[in-house]
């Protein structure tokens, strides 16, 4: 009779079960990271992005992002994959100089340059390494060298060659990631296109080219959440969208006076290192004992704001950089250093304050551990770190972000999204309806 009761009651628990939803087993998911460099946080509003707004109903989305001080492709990228400010992680500039030997790497060639980006800061990647996890990098800066004499366990490097705007190459990047997930069961990739960035400069980020590559931005989102579905990987795989900066149209002549440095300082004979002409932010070193005249002199200059290394405003998070020259020079938005004469063809650019609204940038997060229909207010950049070490259940390296800026992003822990996939509904279905004949088989006998 006993027996016959315990029957009863497993028969009657694993009955009642199919009526309620199975919370699924704590397990460590995957990331994928994807940067679109020099998004900016508005570019959606004005092209029709289905798959973007899709996001917004099925994940978390910000309002926007704030970048670091410096608004740069390489400083603001090593700021998202570190969690450290750029005075921190040391990486200045897109290029890799030397204001010593007066030697200047532009930004590819520096890519694969170990001594650029090891300063002692581990990035995601090394830190999810020496914890067990497999990681790779596509393109992303930062992921093609040695740090402490690691390298990442797979990655890419950008090419001189390499199109920025081919949408066959973006989707077979796409492939190739998530093989990485699927076939070498990876744990953490990261991946870079060069667009909208490129497009902005050229053509400024008011042109109709750029809605074009936001559009085709949004199809290859599109096809990123198909791969993902027809790969089995909805309920295992976490999706980080969000880029480096903004960008802002550049003001040319005949409607304003472009900044020309040399007019308000003999640069020859008084500056023995420079980094300007490229955009809004600048960068010197004044000949020995010239610093003060230097920067009294730059600081009569229109339309920019010249600033002592040592003395910039805390809220920069640069002046404790050892790289950093003397003397940073920072233009208004919209307007760009040339040094001795004008060379400058670009029609849009950054590298402007980062409290600028042209500078902001975008944030879109789906997966089963995110929450949906979630908008976020604003946050800075550097705290993407801590969000990622927590989806990734990894202790994290010294970092200058904060877990509680975006853990409310995440569903509380040990439950995921309601959305099961396929695979995943049919074989608990399958489990559940054999228990239920076993259970019955059982009760016959007895």
């Amino acid at each position: 009779m006993k027996m016959r009761l315990a029957v009863f009651l497993l028969l009657a628990a694993a009955m009642s079960a199919g009526g309620k939803s199975v919370k699924r087993s704590v397990v460590r998911n995957k990331l994928l990271l994807i940067s679109f460099d020099g998004f900016r946080w508005d570019y959606d509003q004005d092209v029709d992005t289905p798959h973007l707004d899709q996001l917004r109903k099925e994940g978390v989305t910000a309002k926007h992002i704030t970048p670091p001080m410096l608004t740069m492709t390489a400083p603001s990228h090593f700021t998202t994959i570190t969690g450290r400010w750029v005075e921190d992680h040391g990486v200045v500039h897109n290029i890799m100089f030397n204001a010593t030997t007066n030697s200047k790497i532009l930004y590819k060639q520096a890519l694969k340059r170990s001594e650029w980006w090891d300063n002692g800061v581990l990035p995601l990647w090394i830190t999810a390494q020496n914890q067990g996890l497999k990681t790779g990098s596509v393109y992303f800066p930062g992921g093609g060298v040695k740090y402490g004499g690691q390298m990442v366990n797979r990655a890419l490097v950008e090419r001189y060659d390499l199109p920025d705007d081919d949408e066959v190459e973006w989707q077979q990047n796409v492939d190739e990631v998530l093989k990485w997930f699927v076939d070498d069961d990876f744990d953490l990739v990261t991946l870079y296109y060069g667009e909208p960035d490129n497009v902005g400069h050229a053509k400024g980020p008011d042109h109709p080219k750029r809605k074009e590559i936001i559009a085709q931005i949004d199809r290859t989102i599109g096809y990123l959440r198909e791969q993902i579905a027809q790969r089995h990987l909805t309920d295992h795989l976490n999706v980080i969208i969000t880029s480096d900066h903004g960008m802002t149209t550049v003001k040319k002549r005949p409607l304003v006076d472009e900044i020309i440095l040399n007019k308000y300082v003999n640069l020859f004979k008084l500056v023995n290192f420079e980094i300007l002409d490229f955009g809004g932010f600048g960068i010197l070193t004044p000949r020995p004992g010239k610093e003060e005249e230097v920067f009294n002199a730059l600081s009569n200059a229109p339309n920019l704001t010249v600033y002592k290394t040592s003395e910039m405003p805390e809220s920069f998070h640069l002046g404790k950089s050892q790289r950093l020259p003397p003397i940073v020079v920072i233009a208004d938005l919209g307007f760009n250093l040339n040094s001795r004469f004008i060379v400058y063809v670009n029609k849009g650019d950054h590298g402007y304050h980062n409290t600028e609204m042209d500078m902001k940038t975008i944030f879109r997060a789906f997966g089963p551990n995110f929450k949906k229909d979630f908008l976020s207010e604003p946050f800075d950049s550097v705290h993407i770190y801590p969000l990622m070490c927590k989806l990734l259940e990894i202790q994290p390296a010294p970092h200058n972000g904060s877990l509680s800026v975006t853990e409310g992003f995440l569903l509380p822990s040990g439950t995921t999204a309601p959305h099961v996939g396929g695979d995943a509904a049919a074989a608990a279905r399958v489990s559940q309806h054999l228990l239920v004949f076993l259970l019955l088989l059982m009760a016959a006998a007895l």
